[in-house]
């Protein structure tokens, strides 16, 4: 028989899962919903030293109304990631202890974050993990990284817990596509708050989650699609690569955040494929060695003499006096344990070296986005390194050209919007310009699809044909709101080629594309 130990998101305990759980009993399995420690809604059903069970009752007999105690209940502020990661081990002891062998650990949300320390604790009890609309926290990152709605955690003090959303407040937490109303009043009624020390406290681990068998479950109304994580494996940090691994799979439900509410029955039927090791295999594609700098640039350009000043490097023309530059933005997030770091990499020494050969200094960054929560800090790199470039005595102050790549373009934004006089020229490379769906940690300030006026500089967009569905999507919306507000953009299409063409396509066609966009970069800097 197989056992699932259910472990759900924010504000909600056992009780979120009770008629998923039903389904998984009556296929056979054995189900183990667990009230995270502080978790309950108040009316008693956690008792102190209680556990788990699998058959939906508390150990004194009484059947709890809406799910499965479990843990203790101390005060608030004692709670921790610690305490629900003990809540979690607790509850496989148990399902050992009723007969059940190594169990499958299914974490909706916040809720991985336990899982994965139980998982990590308990090793030769998992069997497999289940990424239910959930993120990939690694060891020492903390749950507030993940969290949807970050003002609501900074309004608490370090010890308050964050008060549990009403309403239409839930929306803010994930999409609610396919709630009722019965069920949005279901969530009200029974939420309760977020003890904060366990969004605060880092998870720690002693082994890469990656490494046992998982399984993502994406729920394509909040966002997440199979698509998208091909597009992670395939152009994303080198971190997402374990997502291709032989014992991983996806399913997709066409639901909001919370499928248990939303659609047990599905759910309930994913969990089972999953237990038996089914699912959507992805593939490693033969060119992903270029996303950590391998590959080689696609164009034959000649070393130039390099100049490093803090994050930047100059690459400098055969030119006398101050001659314009081209600052280049690279896409991420980026591993910070990345080697060599993007400056370094065939991808920008490439292109900082063909701007020289144009007589433009070629200026290339490293910024620190290394994930979704890190715009802020990245614009503030990109800034710093603007005014370094700007007053460097070989670079012509007044003629900064900008060229963002991939990700990396939603920090176009800012200068879309309130250009300075001396930024002659904005360049996109198969850019994202709009955060995608799932990005919620990403600031709505870094959205150039809703930036671009016909005060913008004017803008040299490179599109690849192949380009990622949801990229392409973002990038269609700017051109249609950048022709709506008159702003000068000169398109250059790209047949047949692939996000980050430059390290994966040499072709006639790409070649041209890249030489077409630097010339037109440098005709509106030394025009």
């Amino acid at each position: 028989m197989t056992a699932f130990v259910l472990v759900s998101g924010p504000f909600t305990g056992g009780w979120v899962w009770e008629e998923t759980a039903a389904r998984l009993r009556e296929a056979g399995a054995a189900a183990y919903p667990v009230n995270l420690t502080g978790m309950t809604a108040g009316d008693g059903r956690a008792e102190e030293g209680a556990t788990a069970t699998a058959g939906g009752r508390r150990p004194d007999g009484e059947a709890p109304e809406d799910g499965v105690a479990a843990g203790r209940t101390p005060a608030a502020p004692e709670v921790d990631l610690e305490t629900h990661v003990e809540d979690v081990v607790r509850a496989i002891d148990r399902a050992g202890a009723d007969g059940h062998g190594p169990v499958v650990l299914v974490g909706h949300d916040y809720g991985i974050h336990p899982v994965l320390g139980a998982a990590d604790r308990r090793p030769e009890r998992c069997a497999r993990v289940v990424y239910l609309d959930a993120g990939m926290p690694a060891d020492g990152d903390p749950a507030s990284a993940f969290v949807p709605d970050p003002s609501a955690l900074a309004r608490a003090d370090g010890t308050t817990p964050v008060p549990a959303p009403m309403g239409a407040g839930w929306v803010r937490w994930g999409s609610t596509e396919g709630l009722t109303e019965e069920h949005l009043a279901r969530l009200d009624r029974l939420a309760v708050p977020q003890p904060v020390r366990t969004l605060t406290q880092p998870l720690r681990l002693t082994a890469d989650p990656s490494e046992r068998p998982m399984t993502g479950v994406l729920c394509t109304a909040n966002g997440g699609s199979i698509s998208m994580v091909e597009m992670l494996v395939a152009s994303g940090p080198p971190r997402f690569r374990a997502l291709a691994g032989p014992d991983v799979g996806f399913f997709e439900l066409p639901t909001g955040h919370w499928p248990m509410l939303s659609t047990p029955g599905p759910l309930a039927g994913v969990l089972l494929r999953a237990a038996a090791g089914e699912g959507v295999r992805l593939r490693l594609p033969d060119s992903a060695s270029a996303t950590d700098g391998g590959g080689s640039f696609l164009l034959d350009v000649p070393e130039r003499p390099r100049r490093r000043r803090g994050r930047v490097d100059l690459h400098l023309p055969d030119a006398e006096g101050p001659r314009p530059a081209v600052v280049f933005v690279h896409g991420g997030p980026v591993d910070p344990d990345q080697r060599p770091t993007p400056r370094d990499t065939p991808f920008l020494l490439g292109h900082g070296r063909h701007a020289a050969g144009l007589g433009l200094v070629g200026a290339t960054l490293d910024h620190r986005l290394h994930g979704l929560a890190d715009y802020v800090r990245a614009a503030d790199d990109l800034a710093e390194a603007v005014d370094l470039v700007r007053a460097d005595p070989r670079v012509d102050p007044d003629r900064i050209a900008l060229w963002f790549f991939s990700a990396g373009g939603l920090l176009a934004a800012d200068w879309l919007a309130a250009p300075p006089p001396w930024l002659r020229c904005v360049a996109l490379s198969y850019p994202v310009l709009a955060p995608l769906p799932d990005w919620r940690a990403v600031e709505e300030r870094f959205r150039p699809t809703d930036r671009v006026t016909a005060a913008s500089p004017p803008v040299v967009l490179t599109r690849a044909e192949r380009e990622h569905p949801g990229f392409q999507a973002t990038v269609d919306r700017f051109l249609a709101v950048a022709e709506g507000a008159g702003a000068e953009v000169e398109r250059i299409d790209v047949p047949a080629a692939r996000h980050g063409f430059e390290l994966l396509d040499h072709t006639a066609e790409t070649r041209a594309a890249v030489r077409r966009a630097a010339r037109s970069v440098r005709a509106r800097l030394t025009g």
